[in-house]
């Protein structure tokens, strides 16, 4: 009797056992399949001068906050854009003012750059624009990592169709081409493969003119939205590539 009193002791130990071996594994299986994967916020700058702070349009309307607002619509973190920019800026004005910024030390995910119209409107030459171009783009691809793939350039919009150009667009809209053929080439030559053409959507205002802000001059925010849809597909492959 104490025989099978002991046996039965013996194999209900061994089944307590077993149960709590049973235990970890089960909790340990359970985290590991609900743990879900962190998402790196991405990081903007945004280069430019009155077209890239969105003159005469709220803050939230801008391109590059429109931008921003898109890309995270596909469940990228990115965070709101460092801007350095001013009404009135030429490519002189955006240099000196990358040099004295907060962020001059910084690097980001992408880099926006759009910058000319100024040097046009001010009649500077040419062959300042080009060199003045190459440095801040080359300024750009610093502050994207080094890698030009990261950066993005935007053509200079044709403010020739906007009543403040008070029906000059005949002499306006060949110049604004010849500065374009500038940055465009220094693009290429920089290695940068993304030139987003948005001249052709500024041209629209000409029979358009929902796509001019309450100024007369600057884009409205349907038309910096235009934009953003133009240069949105470009950003996002390159941020599936991260």
């Amino acid at each position: 009797m104490k025989a099978i009193q002991l046996i039965l002791i013996t194999i209900t130990a061994l089944s307590g056992c077993a149960k709590k071996a049973t235990v970890p594994a089960t909790a340990k299986t359970d985290t590991v399949t609900t743990t879900k994967p962190m998402v790196a916020p991405v990081t903007y700058l945004a280069l430019g001068d009155s077209y890239t702070i969105g003159q005469s349009v709220p803050q939230n309307q801008s391109f590059p906050y429109q931008l921003v607002n898109s890309l995270n619509s596909f469940k990228f973190d990115v965070q709101p854009p460092d801007i350095i920019a001013v009404t009135g800026w030429t490519t002189d004005n955006l240099i000196g003012a990358i040099s004295h910024s907060d962020f001059k030390d910084k690097q980001y995910d992408f880099v926006t750059l759009l910058i000319g119209v100024n040097d046009q409107y001010q009649y500077q030459s040419k062959d300042n624009y080009r060199t003045k171009f190459a440095q801040v783009l080359h300024t750009a691809i610093n502050f994207a990592k080094g890698d030009a793939s990261r950066v993005f350039v935007l053509s200079i919009p044709d403010y020739g169709v906007t009543p403040f150009a008070a029906g000059r667009e005949n002499t306006i809209g060949p110049d604004i081409d010849a500065f374009n053929a500038i940055n465009k080439e220094e693009t290429a030559k920089a290695h940068v493969s993304s030139y987003i053409d948005i001249t052709a959507i500024s041209r629209l205002a000409a029979t358009n003119p929902s796509l001019i802000a309450i100024d007369g001059l600057h884009p409205s925010a349907q038309m910096y939205q235009m934009w953003v849809q133009a240069l949105e597909p470009s950003v996002k492959a390159r941020l599936e590539q991260k």
